[in-house]
Formats: C-alpha cells, structure tokens, sequence
C-alpha cells in the first residue's frame, strides 16, 4: 500500500502541480452542484427528455466549431492565460445564468460556457506533462481523477437537500466563485512555455496550417488514428445513457429529484477508488487492457440496469461504472500525455475531444427520440452493446500495440 500512496503525496507536494490541483478541486465541487442544479432545474421546467437532450447538444456544438482553432491557440499561446481567461469567463457566464430563468438564455448561456471550456480542458491536459516527471504521470492523473470524484461525491450528497433548500441559481453563483479561485490559483504556477520555431512566427496566417498538421499527425500516427475509431464508438454508447440519467432515475427507477444525485453519488464513489486499485495492480499505464476492458465491462452493466429495476442494484452497477469510467480515463490520460509530441498536444487533444463531442452529439438526439418513443430502457439496452463493442473492436485493433517515444520535431 506504501508503493500505491507514496506517489499521491508526492505529486501533491509537488509546487508546480499543486495549485492547479487545488484550483480544480475547488471548481469540481462548484460543477458538480451546477450540473446536478440544472439538469433537475430544467427538467422541472419541461418535463421532456428531449429537452434535457436539447441541453446537452448546446453544451457539445461548440466544441465542434472551436476545437480546431482552440487546439492552435492552446499550443501556440501562453496557456497559463488561455486558463486564466477561460476561469474568468466561466465564472462572468455563471453569474448570468444566475440572474435568468429564461430557457432561451440558459440554452445560450450553456453554449458560452461550453466555449469557454473547450479552451480550459485540452489545456490543463497539454500543461500536466510540463509540471510533472514522464514517470509521475500516473500518478498525476490519477490524484487528478480521484480527488475530482472526491468532490463530485460531496457535492451529490448535498446537492439534492441544498437545491431544494436554497435554489439552483445558488449553485450558479457558488460555481462562479470556484472559477475565480481557480483562475488565482494558476496565476500563481509557471507554466512553461512552448518554443515554436522562427520560421512558425508568421502570425495568423499559418493556422490554418497548422490545424491542418495537426489532423494529418492524428491521421498518420497508428495509434491516435484508431484510438479515435474507438473513442466515437464508445461516445455514441455513452452521451445518451448520460444525458439521460436523470430520466432513467424518475421514469424507471421511480426516485424523486434528490435520487437522481444519489446515482452520481454512487458513480463518484467508484470513480474515486479507480485509481488506487489502478496502482495496486501495474504501475505499466501503457497496457491496452486497462484502456478497453473497462468499456467491456461498462457495456454489461449498462445492459444489467435496464434488465433490472431495482434501486440498489443500479447503485451497484453505477459503483463499478465509476470503478471502470476512473480506470479507463486516467490510463487514456497518460497515454495521450507521454506518447504526444508537446508541439502538437493541443491540437490532438482538442481534435479528440471534437470526435467524441460530434458522436455524443448524435447519442444524445438520438437517445431523446429513443427514450420518448421506445422507452429509458432502450436506450441503455443500445448503449451497453455499442460499448462492448468499442471495447473488442480497441483490444482487436491496439491489443498488442507497443509505444515509442515522441519526437518534437516532427511536427
């Protein structure tokens, strides 16, 4: 156990890492209580799975139209500031959904912050490799991943009473101020910068190019090409069973609104031990069945819950989805980070966020129809089988694949 913890407290006394670790851990706790806030929120003011769906693909569709220009400003910017801006703008767009209880303007403001946010995510994992040792990635990730759950675990066990307590526009405002400590806390680190050559310098007119340098490494190279074959396959599995889940809680397991964070509850648990059981049993992060046994796994339990309705059993079977969802993304993490030239990472990391986003676009309208049409359970019924076969389909094409170590000059 001693080899498991040691790395944890290492990472977390590490002065470079720790105050965007603290920053994000703050910010978790404040999106925890706003997702839980307005998922119930506009839930409550439609009734309609295809509305809460509606929700969703206005959070997605940015991320289609901005990652590839987000990708060459993240690694082409001081991405210290691309953070900074990006908090502080999150944190102004939280405090106008706060003050509107209008769904055209909450549809609007949730677009913004999806902007907003697809600057933040791919930078923060384009910064981890420069604050940390190649050998601490794991490590890293998994503090990372794990204390995010931690939070998410506080804040769904609150969030249900507080709600009803307080209100969702609470939640907002509280949201808006992790931002804001988020952003003071990266004003503190030093991030380093990325060289870009002299013959590179030249200004706006070369971006095109190089997004177009960035899709052809993601093309070229084997395994970020059918990795992201996979990645789509498992998004279309996972984006309607997520949006949905709060449908999945009231219609079929017949819980009130506050049930519906006990389920989160019950994810961030497992998520939150993912990891220390990750450094019980390898510290090798680069072994593909740790990256796609997980989707098998997920794929079975997603069909068991709709089989059975049963309330313990789903919190159950939500655990080992937290177990598996922890494992899955913090090897994936680390992967990305350490095999990545640092030149084009923002561009790759952008670019799969944009090929998830565009196959969890299409789950999300299509699980809306389905649930309304068919029933919940049909759409869990198709997502578990769209998972395992994601999950065969990356151990049939990367089962055996070996990894070198990236060259920054190539691109």
């Amino acid at each position: 156990m001693r080899r498991v913890v040691l790395p944890y407290l290492t990472i977390i006394q590490n002065r470079r890492y720790f105050p965007l670790w603290l920053g994000q851990l703050v910010s978790s706790l404040g999106d925890t209580l706003n997702y839980i806030a307005l998922v119930i929120y506009v839930y409550q003011l439609t009734g309609s799975g295809s509305d809460l769906s509606k929700l969703a693909i206005f959070q997605i569709v940015p991320i289609l139209v901005i990652s590839p220009l987000a990708g060459v400003i993240i690694d082409r910017f001081y991405r210290q500031r691309v953070l900074i801006a990006a908090d502080i703008a999150r944190a102004m767009l939280m405090l106008a959904l706060a003050a509107t209880s209008d769904l055209t303007t909450i549809y609007a403001v949730a677009v913004l912050v999806a902007i907003a946010t697809t600057f933040f995510r791919p930078t923060v994992q384009a910064v981890i490799p420069a604050m940390v040792k190649e050998e601490e990635l794991l490590a890293a990730n998994s503090v990372a991943w794990s204390t995010e759950q931690l939070v998410q675990i506080i804040g769904s066990a609150i969030a249900g009473g507080l709600i009803v307590l307080v209100g969702p526009k609470a939640a907002f405002i509280f949201n808006a101020g992790t931002f804001l400590f988020s952003a003071a806390m990266i004003s503190t680190m030093n991030v380093p910068t990325v060289p870009i050559p002299e013959s590179e310098k030249k200004g706006w007119r070369l971006y095109f190019d190089e997004m177009r340098a960035g899709l052809d490494y993601a093309r070229r190279d084997v395994f970020v090409s059918r990795l992201t074959l996979v990645q789509m396959i498992a998004s279309l599995a996972v984006g309607g069973t997520s949006a949905l889940l709060v449908v999945l809680s009231q219609q079929y397991l017949q819980l009130p609104p506050a049930g519906f964070s006990t389920l989160l509850l019950a994810i961030g648990a497992g998520a939150l031990l993912g990891p220390f059981l990750l450094g019980l049993v390898t510290q090798n992060y680069k072994d593909m069945r740790l990256l796609f046994f997980p989707y098998l796994i997920r794929g079975v339990g997603d069909i068991l819950m709709a089989l059975v309705a049963s309330f313990p059993f789903a919190l159950f079977l939500l655990f080992v989805y937290g177990l598996n969802t922890s494992t899955g993304s913090v090897v994936y993490n680390s992967i990305m980070q350490a095999s990545i030239p640092d030149r084009v990472k923002g561009r790759v990391f952008t670019l799969m966020d944009m090929a998830w986003s565009v196959m969890e676009i299409l789950s999300i309208g299509l699980a809306g129809i389905l649930a309304d049409a068919m029933g919940i359970r049909s759409v869990y019924y198709l997502g578990g089988f769209l998972l395992i076969l994601s999950g065969a389909i990356g151990l049939f094409a990367l089962g055996s694949y070996h990894f070198a170590s990236p060259n920054p000059s190539s691109y």
